[in-house]
């Protein structure tokens, strides 16, 4: 069953005599619980492609549904009523409250989603479990990104979308916020989405998407992905 149908879309940005078309009529099918990466170098519409899904911008021309609810033409308190109840999202930054607990920063998602999960049990799914009383500062980088990403699986969301989320990250610390992505992919049924220009990353993933110029290049479904720790980075 498919939980994202984009046909036909494109997202052209006018500045003044300026067109830039960043999505250029993209068809596209997301399968509900697949770990998604999507690929592409910088200008190629890869977090336009996010966005569009996430409900922070809308398409110039085309359809988008997600878990069938047409999105495409949305009003403002439409779509922000959608990214409460449908999605989560994890970015690069990990947009955490610094005067707000680890626990009361994940806590926050109750007041968005009315089908919350227990900030409690999140946080212990990312190994947290002891850091809930500490504040964002007192966290290294990898502890706050999986803070985040317990928040914004505390929403219960469809779909998670993720922007480059272990790109502020070494090496050692991205694995580590991986397996936390995939586990949670394959505990929860969730459907995640990534957004990155690191190939390392495609191994481990069920869909490989490779995104230029605004147009999908290629979709490819990989039987065998490879567990986080196969993968040489």
């Amino acid at each position: 069953m498919a939980i994202v149908e984009m046909k036909n879309v494109s997202r052209v940005y006018v500045t003044g005599d300026h067109e830039q078309r960043a999505l250029d009529n993209v068809d596209l099918s997301i399968e509900k619980g697949k770990l998604v990466v999507v690929l592409g170098p910088s200008g190629a519409g890869k977090s336009t492609l996010l966005n569009i899904l996430g409900g922070l911008d809308s398409p110039t021309d085309g359809t988008v549904k997600v878990d069938g609810y047409d999105i495409s033409k949305l009003s403002n308190d439409e779509l922000a009523e959608y990214r409460a109840e449908k999605v989560g999202f994890v970015f690069q930054s990990y947009n955490l409250i610094p005067t707000l607990t680890v626990f009361e920063n994940v806590s926050l998602v109750k007041e968005i989603s009315k089908k919350a999960l227990d900030p409690v049990e999140m946080l212990d799914r990312v190994g947290l479990a002891d850091h809930m009383k500490k504040f964002p500062s007192g966290l290294s980088g990898g502890e706050q990104q999986r803070v985040s990403i317990a928040r914004a699986l505390a929403k219960n969301p469809d779909i998670l979308l993720c922007d480059e989320p272990t790109g502020a990250l070494d090496s050692e610390t991205g694995v580590v916020v991986l397996k936390v992505l995939l586990n949670m992919a394959r505990s929860y049924g969730k459907t995640i989405i990534i957004v990155t220009h690191n190939q390392n990353i495609a191994k481990i993933a069920d869909v490989v998407i490779r995104v230029k110029n605004g147009r999908i290049r290629s979709c490819e479904t990989q039987d065998a992905p490879a567990a986080v720790e196969e993968v040489e980075w």
